[in-house]
């Protein structure tokens, strides 16, 4: 009644994120998103997520191919982990930018990392989402196609993913992304029972870098307009290290 009367238009933003929060954090998030959806409230509240319904994704990766059936198991996933507000939200968000995949090109979605960061950026700033909510979600939808291919990256590119996510300086938002990589991974059919190798891989990179004493290497350059490139240096050449030690 409310979505049929235009009163959902009239909610606050406050009262839409209180109601939403609430929701994720129960046991199983996705009934009230079908909920939502059945009732014609999600496209007037969440349009980019009620958008991502119908989407087709290529099945050799997501056997479940529906976009949304995908971001609901996920959801569900970290739900049945416990996992906290802030990875459950990025869990929702993370692949808004599938459901702007123009239709000639599915079930392809290249590029949708960046778009998914757009809408969640456009949509934390609509809702009013809190901040450990909103800095997760954003890192999650750039970045969460990365781990996936941990396995197969060069050294340079683990750097950068642990340089641009921010990880040295905040592993506990670093550990979080990683849970919701998890919840990506595993959320998807035929995969809940998965284990997610990926994110102990690039824990135990994040701990390599973070043996490199920046202080030490920045006291031994003598230019210190070259201090950066140094301490960039010093840190790749542990990731290397490390990487040959696997090996």
């Amino acid at each position: 009644e409310m979505a049929a009367n235009g009163e959902v238009d009239a909610l606050v933003p406050e009262r839409v994120w209180q109601e939403l929060s609430r929701g994720l954090m129960e046991k199983t998030p996705s009934r009230m998103i079908h909920a939502l959806r059945e009732s014609g409230a999600l496209v007037r509240i969440l349009p980019e997520l009620d958008a991502l319904f119908g989407v087709p994704q290529t099945a050799e990766y997501h056997p479940e191919i529906d976009t949304g059936v995908h971001v609901m198991m996920v959801v569900d996933y970290a739900a049945a982990r416990d996992y906290s507000l802030p990875v459950r939200f990025a869990a929702l968000t993370h692949d808004l930018g599938k459901g702007t995949t123009p239709r000639e090109v599915w079930p392809r979605h290249i590029d949708h990392e960046l778009r998914s960061f757009e809408l969640v950026n456009a949509l934390c700033r609509r809702l009013r989402i809190p901040n450990d909510c909103r800095e997760l979600a954003l890192v999650v939808a750039r970045f969460h196609g990365i781990p996936l291919r941990a396995f197969d990256l060069r050294p340079e590119t683990i750097l950068k993913l642990l340089l641009e996510t921010d990880a040295l300086r905040q592993a506990p938002r670093f550990e979080a992304f990683l849970q919701t990589c998890a919840a990506d991974f595993c959320g998807r059919l035929g995969y809940q029972d998965a284990v997610f190798e990926q994110a102990d891989f690039l824990r135990s990179a994040l701990r390599a870098v973070q043996k490199v004493d920046a202080g030490a290497v920045a006291g031994q350059c003598d230019d210190p307009g070259k201090i950066r490139d140094r301490v960039y240096e010093a840190r790749l050449d542990a990731v290397k290290e490390w990487l040959r030690t696997r090996q």
